[in-house]
């Protein structure tokens, strides 16, 4: 049998004794020179960092994209490369519940990439739906609220939400989402992931294309009713996380069909809806899905606190050509992620394994919590310097994007339909799935005052009538849109 390792302090000095605190006599009390005491109380003071303010609940893997099909027209990103192999990283989620919460809820899911590609990490930080609640960044800290435990009773309300809703038309097409069939999938396995926001390819000849990404699942899109997910959580809160962890020990890896939407930059203007609303999805009569290649999960964290708690995914890390676009609220995130970041793992959170980058990193960041390494280039500490630092590419200059207009806060409600795809995407549904959606939507309005109720049953019948008439017929109403007038 080998010799099994020697105990140690944080500082490498072994430990001699591990069972017994240091006391003055037998019955203590104890003394202040027990380092080793103190060590161990103090860091496990410190164990818990402070979770995630949204996608507080995750699970994760690791895996690889393959690229299977040529893209080089649209972009110069080497990960798109025809044939390209890359690691990637996959962290799911639920948006609202903390921790503790049970996998098996209706929530959104999130769906955050990583892929640590030969020109730096490239991150998708996007859901398993298309679209989201809101198209004004400024609105997300309040629609959070909404989701989180009241501050009074401490619990969860279903007023609080509706109410938000209700006074919000944008969030329609999400909530049509959520509180579909798809709201309550089985496992991480069965649901497909979207980079939701638009992105822009930019190729070698240095144009722009406008993009969204598409994950879609191989295994089949599973899902629950509100009973048998009741059932689930009675007896399991962690459904999910079991579920992908030991598919993949056992060899059953999930895998995704990675696909895009290709808009030419010149046809922004051409359409009925704005191509940078979070809040709409582009038609694929108008943009079809192109194949690109195979994301597969192949490998399971051995850390789970190190590896997926401290994973610091955000839309601010890119590669040479892949770039943003004037989607608000992408542009709100590439700052709020990388900063959600710096103050829940720490400045320096970059730097341990799953965020370190496998490109060489060369920058002029110092110090700061939890500095893991020293530069190479130890006298060039600042920038611009003659000791030989790291300089600008100019090569890497995106196209110039034009933008015009007065700088003002302009009302994104105004002129915008909010009712004409939630309503599309009802009339795709079954008979059984709009019964699901009616029977769902009664549930999550239990106990909301009837005011509320009757502006959001307003929404729904402006998107499809027959939406409206059957969650009033379902809440057992006498509702016609003109007895109130939506707010």
């Amino acid at each position: 049998m080998a010799k099994r390792p020697t105990l140690t302090t944080t500082s490498g000095m072994p430990v001699a004794d591990n069972q017994n605190s240091i006391t003055a006599g037998p019955r203590g009390p104890v003394l202040m020179q027990d380092f080793h005491l103190l060590e161990r109380m103090a860091h496990q003071n410190r164990e818990r960092i402070p979770e995630r303010t949204v996608h507080a609940k995750g699970s994760a893997a690791y895996g690889t994209l393959t690229i299977t099909h040529d893209i080089t027209q649209y972009t110069k990103a080497k990960a798109l490369q025809k044939g390209k192999k890359t690691d990637a990283f996959l962290r799911f989620s639920t948006v609202a519940g903390e921790r503790g919460a049970a996998d098996a809820e209706r929530d959104v899911r999130g769906f955050a990439l990583r892929f640590y590609t030969e020109e730096g990490n490239w991150d998708i930080v996007g859901n398993n739906t298309p679209v989201f609640f809101i198209r004004d960044p400024l609105k997300f800290p309040d629609f959070i609220h909404t989701q989180k435990r009241h501050p009074r009773t401490n619990m969860r309300s279903p007023t609080a939400m509706w109410d938000f809703w209700s006074l919000s038309p944008e969030s329609l097409h999400q909530v049509t989402i959520l509180m579909s069939d798809r709201g309550l999938p089985q496992s991480y396995r069965n649901v497909d992931g979207f980079g939701s926001h638009t992105y822009s390819f930019i190729n070698d000849r240095n144009v722009r294309h406008w993009v969204k990404f598409h994950f879609k699942t191989m295994q089949g899109i599973k899902n629950w009713t509100n009973a048998e997910a009741a059932q689930k959580v009675a007896y399991d809160r962690e459904t999910h996380q079991r579920d992908l962890f030991d598919s993949i020990e056992t060899g059953d890896f999930p895998k995704w069909k990675f696909s895009v939407q290709i808009m030419p930059e010149s046809d922004v203007d051409k359409h009925r809806y704005n191509p940078f609303d979070l809040t709409k999805v582009w038609p694929h009569a108008d943009y079809p899905l192109i194949e690109v290649g195979i994301l597969e999960l192949n490998r399971n964290p051995t850390n789970y606190f190190a590896e997926v708690e401290q994973a610091a995914l955000a839309p601010s890390n890119i590669v040479p050509g892949i770039g943003h676009s004037p989607d608000k609220v992408l542009q709100a995130r590439v700052f709020s992620y990388a900063d959600a970041h710096r103050y829940r793992v720490g400045v320096n959170a970059h730097q341990l394994p799953v965020n370190r980058p496998q490109a060489e990193v060369n920058d002029y960041h110092i110090d700061g919590a939890m500095r893991l390494e020293s530069k190479p280039y130890p006298d060039a500490y600042y920038e611009p310097n003659s000791f030989d630092g790291p300089l600008e590419d100019h090569s890497f200059h995106e196209p110039p994007l034009r933008i015009t207009g007065d700088a003002t806060r302009y009302d994104h409600r105004d002129g915008n339909d909010d009712y004409r795809q939630p309503g599309e995407l009802f009339r795709l549904m079954t008979a059984d799935q709009k019964q699901q959606l009616f029977n769902n939507i009664k549930d999550a309005m239990d106990g909301v005052p009837p005011k509320i109720v009757y502006r959001q049953l307003v929404h729904f019948y402006r998107a499809d009538p027959a939406y409206g008439a059957g969650v009033a017929n379902a809440l057992s109403v006498d509702f016609k849109p003109g007895m109130v007038a939506a707010e």
